[in-house]
């Protein structure tokens, strides 16, 4: 019997598997502005030289069809090739004996239905579709595309003002976004070829701690137009519209229905997340510009609607998402069932419920459920349960936040679909049933959940956060849309069936993040000014540093961090900690300035507004 041993069975799999790891790393910095030709044609390469060569589907099938993809790619395809492609990927697919095969020639064909425009213009046009360009991944993936290389290399100098000036070129929400923004700059960063994504939000928090909003100038206002602009509601979109605007020499006038400015910033993101001082800091520098003029606790009607556009040139509605989705089950009236948005909007104001040694259920998923979850705790709740219908790896809210709220005591109940609420005789809520569910097929590109064959669980509560969503309440105002149904508008914000009215945010988009809606109203602001018969170029004074050489040296990422999970759960402060002069440093060097090494180089026009 010959000998068996206990290493790799093959010392090649051994050493592949870093090439394997620096392979993954490509993938995942992809750039933006690709061309989805090329892309697939580089993933069909990629399965035909993983086929084991059993089957003639798979073996001979894949280079033939890479063979016809290349003409394509290469515009020298005739237009009868994408047949002779959709035949042979179908072929691949169907014969192939696994998933090598049949995923490769599945490839195509999604690719032939989804890029089918880019697959025509390479066939009958001989070239790519005019937004086939590689970007600077940083600054494209930004909704607002901010000139991240350019404030991370005048961090790295020192220079934290003229940065968070740089900033302010195409976001006045610096301080936001430092410490609410998704971060999706950092999705597809270059350095990942290297070690992993440059901390492009924890750079922007370091600039404004060092720079605070309020201390730093805006530029000077152009000349007077004599234009009057209305802005409704004063949330990040409303209020970036009205910055840039006023900048531009617009008179502005801002409708907000609440007490305070911040919209969903204010009402929605507890203060843990976003201190109030620091969002207050923004909003005074975007005031500082002048000419702004903000109405407070002004709810507009449909009788306001017809005069506001008659006396104003222009008007851009940004009135958020502020209504809690409501769930259709047995019970959900009863006492101690909240709206995720109405406790948030409740704290928002200052006003602080007591949940001490209360039992509290949270139904969702995203990150209001964990925003809810890791607020129960600090009202004092006994226990936090959060009930999702998915697995932790569905959940749409950031896994940070997932993290930090199993840190403070959340349990995570997963699997769980929320069947009924269960109330005592005065109809107040003890506990919530809910049925187990099962992970099953993809559904809208998400694993959908089934009933599974087991018993209900019951869930102790005294309260019950609902956290499903939010809905447009155009009942508040008399704009143009239908009840709870996003505002319609073209692709220039243009709202559908009204000559000089805007729309964006949440309220056009449904429910989003911060940065898009902060993107939308400097779209708005842009559209509006054309609209207006102007073209007004803004210039924030800053130019960015020279590029450096690239420090290609591997360095661990340098990660925000949070205050101890026992010292934090018990209030309201901010749960970030600072990061260091050294670690900022070192993560402002990671950059590799794509904006000047590489295809992407960022145009004429870097140092201006909008």
């Amino acid at each position: 019997m010959s000998k068996l041993s206990i290493a790799p069975s093959s010392h090649a799999d051994a050493k592949i598997a870093d090439y394997l790891e620096r392979f993954t790393r490509r993938t995942e910095a992809t750039p933006p502005g690709m061309c989805p030709v090329s892309v697939q044609l580089s993933l069909l390469e990629t399965g035909g030289a993983q086929t084991c060569g059993k089957c003639v589907p798979c073996r001979d099938g894949i280079p033939a069809l890479a063979k016809l993809l290349a003409q394509v790619r290469d515009c020298e395809a005739a237009p009868e090739v994408l047949d002779e492609i959709r035949e042979l990927a179908t072929l691949v697919r169907d014969g192939s004996d696994c998933a090598i095969g049949y995923e490769a020639g599945n490839a195509i064909l999604e690719g032939l239905e989804t890029f089918a425009d880019e697959y025509e213009s390479h066939v009958a046009g001989h070239h790519c579709l005019d937004d086939v360009a590689q970007k600077v991944p940083c600054e494209s993936l930004c909704p607002a595309h901010v000139d991240v290389p350019g404030y991370i290399s005048l961090v790295g100098e020192g220079r934290y003002a003229e940065a968070v000036q740089l900033i302010r070129k195409d976001n006045p929400f610096p301080t936001m976004c430092a410490l609410v923004c998704e971060h999706p700059c950092e999705v597809r960063c270059r350095r990942q070829l290297i070690d992993a994504p440059v901390n492009i939000r924890g750079i922007k928090r370091f600039a404004v701690d060092m720079a605070p909003a309020d201390t730093v100038s805006v530029p000077k206002r152009l000349p007077d137009t004599g234009k009057h602009i209305a802005v409704v509601g004063a949330g990040p979109s409303g209020l970036t519209c009205a910055y840039y605007l006023a900048l531009m020499g617009h008179k502005v006038t801002v409708f907000e229905g609440r007490s305070k400015m911040g919209g969903m910033t204010r009402y929605g993101i507890p203060a843990y997340r976003f201190p109030r001082e620091l969002l207050d800091r923004d909003i005074k520098a975007v005031l500082s510009v002048g000419n702004i003029d903000v109405k407070l606790n002004t709810l507009l009607s449909k009788e306001d609607e017809a005069q506001i556009i008659a006396e104003h040139d222009a008007v851009y509605v940004a009135v958020g998402a502020q209504i809690g989705k409501r769930l259709r089950l047995d019970g959900i009236d009863a006492k101690g069932v909240i709206s995720a948005v109405d406790l948030l909007s409740q704290i928002g104001d200052d006003e602080y419920p007591d949940f001490t040694g209360k039992k509290v259920a949270v139904i969702g998923g995203g990150n209001v459920a964990m925003d809810c979850c890791r607020t129960a705790v600090r009202l004092g709740a006994s226990e936090v349960t959060c009930v999702y219908r998915r697995r932790i790896e569905d959940m749409t809210a950031l896994y940070s936040e997932i993290e930090s709220a199993m840190q403070e005591g959340v349990e995570m109940m997963t699997l769980q679909a929320p069947a009924r609420i269960e109330t005592d005789e005065d109809n107040n809520c003890v506990a919530l049933i809910t049925q187990p569910q099962y992970i099953s097929a993809v559904k809208r590109g998400r694993p959908a959940p089934a009933t599974a064959d087991k018993p209900e669980v019951r869930v102790e509560a005294d309260i019950v956060l609902v956290a499903v969503g939010q809905d447009i309440m155009s009942t508040r105002n008399g704009m143009p849309a239908s009840s709870r149904k996003p505002y319609k508008a073209d692709e220039f914000l243009k709202a559908e069936g009204y000559e000089n009215v805007f729309v964006g945010g949440d309220c056009q988009t449904g429910p989003a993040t911060v940065i898009r809606a902060i993107g939308a109203g400097k779209v708005a602001a842009r559209n509006i000014d054309d609209f207006l018969g102007y073209n007004h170029t803004l210039d924030c004074g800053v130019v960015a540093p020279p590029a450096k050489e690239n420090d290609r040296t591997p360095y661990g990422r340098v990660n925000i961090t949070e205050r101890p999970a026992r010292e934090r759960k018990k209030d309201f402060l901010g749960v970030e900690c600072d990061m260091s002069l050294e670690e900022a440093k070192q993560e402002c060097g990671r950059c590799l300035r794509c904006d000047h090494y590489g295809c992407g180089v960022l145009e004429d026009g870097r140092h201006q507004y909008v």
